[in-house]
């Protein structure tokens, strides 16, 4: 609890300037980080992490969003049958994690500490699996990508992890010539409608503490903006095996293992 001893008026945001960094050069969500930080670290319950970083997380995500949109990286065809499934279910898993797990703290960490290590296992598959661009724009494929949105939009809102680690492989998988910048750009934007009805869900059912979403939110924004600055310098294969080092011994750690 090194964190914890310090003001929470120097580290939230010092979680938040961690969170934004990581995510503004990897481009992976911040649940994969700033949930397990929250929990291990600053000492707040599971399902308030879990709350509050769905909303710091719908927050920040925009900003990538933005620039992704200028760029005309952004598949919308595949953005809409993504959430068609996914703004369902991430509302209907913030229900059922409120209800499965009220005072079941332990259990919730069990869960959020799988869902770690399956996004490990994600970003690992990704990490060593070849990308086939074409020319050719591919066709959106209605059935499976509304099912990767029904997979993703209940394990984000339950656990807070998924948009950008899960989601993207599968994604990548569903869709092997689509080229990795319009991959990342339609992550970012489907992740807002889909977080969106996660924190809808949280905030009826769950427990927001803007006393730990604000001060977050004060390091997460300069965090991502350096972070996508250094992500222009620094490659990605020097920093995504330390943030796969930090979410799989996150994993562990919540299941109990280390």
């Amino acid at each position: 609890m090194l964190i914890a001893a310090v003001p929470h008026l120097v580290s939230y945001p010092l979680v938040g300037v961690l969170a934004g960094l990581a995510i503004g050069m990897t481009g992976m969500g911040g649940g994969v980080l700033l949930t397990p930080i929250m929990v291990l670290f600053l000492g707040v319950p599971a399902n308030v992490a879990v709350s509050n970083d769905l909303l710091i997380s719908l927050a920040v995500k925009p900003v990538g969003v933005l620039a992704h949109g200028k760029a005309g990286t952004v598949r919308r065809d595949i953005v809409w049958r993504l959430a068609a499934g996914s703004v369902p279910a991430a509302f209907l898993g913030a229900l059922l994690v409120n209800t499965w797990f009220e005072g079941d703290s332990n259990g919730l960490k069990y869960l959020i500490g799988g869902a770690l290590l399956s996004a490990l296992l994600m970003m690992t598959v990704r990490l060593f699996m070849g990308r086939r661009t074409s020319d050719a724009e591919p066709p959106a494929r209605t059935l499976p990508t509304v099912a990767i949105g029904v997979l993703g939009g209940t394990l984000v809102g339950m656990t807070s992890v998924g948009s950008g680690s899960l989601m993207l492989v599968l994604l990548s998988m569903l869709y092997p010539t689509l080229s990795s910048r319009s991959l990342v750009g339609t992550d970012l934007a489907q992740a807002i409608p889909l977080v969106a009805a996660a924190v809808a869900g949280h905030l009826l059912f769950g427990d927001i503490r803007l006393s730990i979403v604000l001060p977050v939110l004060l390091g997460a924004y300069p965090g991502v903006w350096l972070g996508s600055r250094w992500s222009v310098k620094m490659p990605d294969r020097a920093l995504r095996p330390v943030l796969m080092l930090l979410v799989g011994a996150s994993g562990l750690r919540l299941v109990g293992v280390i």
